[in-house]
């Protein structure tokens, strides 16, 4: 009798240090109720069976059972997916959970794998550490408390939160199971396009591609910035660095061709570079390969870095991160990538002679050959008829600047390099 009544008397105890917010069997212990996890626990004398408790309260349940205490499972929840792109818009206040979206279906252009928004991840979560912001489900760090029910199967049909260790650094937003990069790019601006980079840049192999999206294995984890410096879309979530900082290139427009096209475009009811592309640009006496200005790389870019200036796309280096969208969206491909470290640039790519780009535009490369002659590295070589500048070879000496007649010749201006931004690119002291 006594035995029993000391069984119960060790469950009472381990049920005060409880949550006391039953899962209803969708967190981590299995167990519907805390009451049902507090005999689990004390038959099993597992002190840290509810992953809800952190390891104080694992010591104090272990010192209960009499045993030695066991690591916490101090792990909080994470949505691997930041994009909008599954139908969350469409699926908003028609569905009554995340499982009846999912078999509903997903339309031409929706990501298949992401988040559709409904929420019924939110409706399981006792910490109210889940909410929806703008039709995106965001969890709150510091109310998560890592139970697990939010990432059930049997709650999120999508399979895409995931419980990561309460410490980690970096994530990965993605969960897109899709094998063409393209189509990743014209979904989710946030998509993996599983090229690799970081999986190969990771010096401790903790990043693999599995099913066409970047994975991080968190045992392997160390929390460096290689992954977030090398990733080419810039969607992995640093949170010790600054994203904006930490990059090896930026975008640069090969056009400085002013707002005629612009214009034009604007009166003739043009609305975006797709529909400017399809028409003769010499039936309108405009450059054949200057910049469209109708802004379809602004609308892709996420971090506000492009900017249309007198008719033309600017980049702004300081908020570029190198993702490459634009370079995708731009129907005309003048948008390339150049070092962030800085050099010079020719933007300009016209194949005209010189008698058709003089009478189009007044701040073309006429491929004079000055640059070229002078240059004393050899950087500069011709490409048609406009001159390139390789940044590999090229030093900065101002000498083209200086040569060039039409004042063409552009210097990428960027910021002094910040420690991690030196480390990160492997640059020694006076590079």
């Amino acid at each position: 009798m006594s035995t029993n009544h000391d069984a119960a008397e060790v469950i009472k105890k381990i049920l005060s240090l409880l949550p006391g917010v039953d899962c209803g069997g969708f967190g981590g212990c299995g167990k519907a109720t805390c009451a049902e996890c507090a005999e689990a626990i004390a038959s099993a004398k597992d002190a840290a069976m509810c992953p809800a408790v952190k390891q104080e309260t694992v010591d104090e349940i272990a010192a209960v059972l009499g045993v030695e205490s066991v690591p916490a499972k101090d792990e909080i929840a994470f949505i691997a997916c930041s994009g909008s792109a599954a139908g969350k818009a469409r699926f908003a206040g028609t569905a009554g959970s995340c499982r009846e979206a999912v078999e509903a279906g997903f339309v031409r252009g929706e990501c298949k794998s992401g988040c559709v928004g409904v929420g019924s991840c939110m409706d399981v979560c006792k910490f109210d550490a889940m909410k929806l912001e703008f039709g995106k489900v965001v969890i709150d760090k510091e109310k998560c408390t890592g139970c697990g029910a939010c990432a059930n199967a049997a709650v999120c049909p999508q399979y895409i939160i995931r419980m990561v260790p309460a410490d980690a650094t970096n994530f990965i937003p993605c969960s897109s199971a899709e094998e063409d990069d393209e189509v990743v790019r014209k979904t989710c601006g946030f998509g993996c396009i599983a090229c690799g980079e970081c999986e190969r840049a990771c010096p401790e192999g903790a990043v693999s591609i599995i099913d066409n999206h970047a994975v991080i294995d968190y045992d392997k984890c160390v929390g460096c910035v290689a992954c977030t410096v090398k990733c080419r879309k810039k969607i992995i979530v640093d949170t010790m660095h600054d994203l904006t900082v930490l990059k090896d290139k930026v975008a640069f427009v090969r056009c400085s061709g002013g707002n005629r096209a612009s214009e034009k475009y604007k009166e003739m009811g043009i609305q975006t570079c797709t529909e400017a592309a399809k028409l003769n640009p010499k039936d309108y006496g405009l450059c054949t390969t200057g910049c469209l200005g109708q802004g379809t790389c602004t609308g892709v870019c996420r971090y506000g870095a492009l900017t249309i200036v007198n008719g033309t796309a600017k980049v702004d280096p300081d908020k570029c991160v190198g993702c490459k969208d634009c370079t995708y969206a731009c129907p005309k491909k003048l948008i390339v990538m150049v070092p962030y470290k800085g050099t010079k640039m020719v933007p300009c790519s016209s194949e005209d002679d010189y008698e058709d780009k003089a009478a189009v535009c007044d701040s073309g490369c006429i491929a004079c050959g000055d640059c070229k002659a002078n240059c004393p590295n050899g950087a500069i070589y011709a490409e048609g008829k406009h001159a390139v500048i390789d940044p590999e070879i090229c030093e900065d000496c101002k000498v083209c600047q200086y040569m060039c007649a039409r004042g063409v010749i552009k210097e990428q201006v960027v910021p002094e390099y910040i420690f991690l931004q030196r480390e990160a690119l492997g640059l020694q002291e006076g590079e």
